[in-house]
């Protein structure tokens, strides 16, 4: 009899010492959400390099190999219902991953995988071009739902996104079934959103646009996202209830004069945001 409640994750990303970025946010989510969490560090960092330079400590790629290839072995793989990915340290780390989520897969048909493809933001790359185009080349093509930013987006497509068309054509030309866009513009001036599409919807999720945000919109949304998709939410109220946690928590950081996301403090936002996010549906187009 399995006596869990809520499905498992395994969540592969970088680990910080001090912040709520990478691995650090979305196993503090995805657990206090409930979820059992099988979390797995690409690289480790004193903190977020938007804080200055750090030493990093990468794992060698055949260490970060062998271990990943003892997890597909685990006798516990089929408790695993998704697998999230964020940044990685190394192009080989991709090839590794692929694998793993082959081995989920088959243990599970059921799991999901969403790739969270972490390589940059609006100051450019921020990893190897080299991993960049690993993630590009080797794990969206599997992956059942991608959560690029805009900036990522427009890299993986090799050109500028000047408007709400192009950004719907690259996203579904990225290569999953399921693509949520964070940090599209909003219809409204001074509006930021989050877009989903899908073969079925096309939603447009918005909110005033946080001047000067903390770190971790990305693993803050797609992790939200990731559980109440897991939960069994409809896209539609998923993507309300996530935009709408983290609307709220980065106003309060902001509020605050925080440099970093205050998981801890606001926790219970997670569960229960009380922001106001309409979502709208975006006239359709093709598939």
């Amino acid at each position: 009899m399995n006596a869990r409640k809520h499905k498992s994750v395994l969540a592969i990303s970088s680990h910080v010492a001090r912040g709520s970025v990478g691995n650090r946010s979305v196993v503090f989510v995805l657990e206090y959400l409930g979820h059992p969490v099988w979390s797995v560090p690409t690289i480790m960092l004193p903190w977020h390099p938007g804080h200055g330079r750090s030493t990093p400590i990468r794992p060698d790629d055949e260490a970060f190999a062998r271990f990943l290839m003892e997890l597909g072995s685990a006798p516990w793989l089929g408790e695993i219902d998704a697998v999230i990915t964020g940044y990685f340290g190394s192009p080989a780390q991709a090839v590794a991953v692929a694998e793993l989520v082959g081995q989920v897969k088959s243990a599970n048909p059921a799991a999901l995988f969403l790739c969270d493809p972490v390589i940059g933001d609006d100051g450019g790359l921020y990893v190897l071009s080299e991993t960049a185009a690993a993630i590009r080349d080797i794990l969206l093509p599997i992956a059942d739902l991608a959560t690029p930013n805009r900036f990522e987006l427009s890299w993986f497509a090799g050109q500028p996104l000047n408007d709400m068309a192009a950004i719907i054509d690259a996203a579904r030309r990225l290569g999953p079934r399921r693509v949520l866009v964070t940090s599209a513009e909003g219809k409204s001036p001074g509006n930021i959103a989050n877009l989903y599409l899908s073969a079925e919807e096309s939603l447009l999720a918005e909110h005033r646009r946080i001047d000067h945000p903390v770190k971790g919109t990305g693993d803050l949304t797609a992790s939200l996202f990731l559980s109440r998709l897991l939960n069994g939410l409809p896209p539609r109220e998923a993507l309300r209830e996530t935009t709408a946690a983290v609307y709220e928590m980065f106003a309060n950081a902001a509020a605050r004069g925080a440099d970093e996301l205050m998981l801890e403090t606001d926790a219970r936002i997670l569960n229960a945001p009380t922001a106001l996010v309409t979502v709208n549906e975006l006239t359709p187009t093709p598939a």
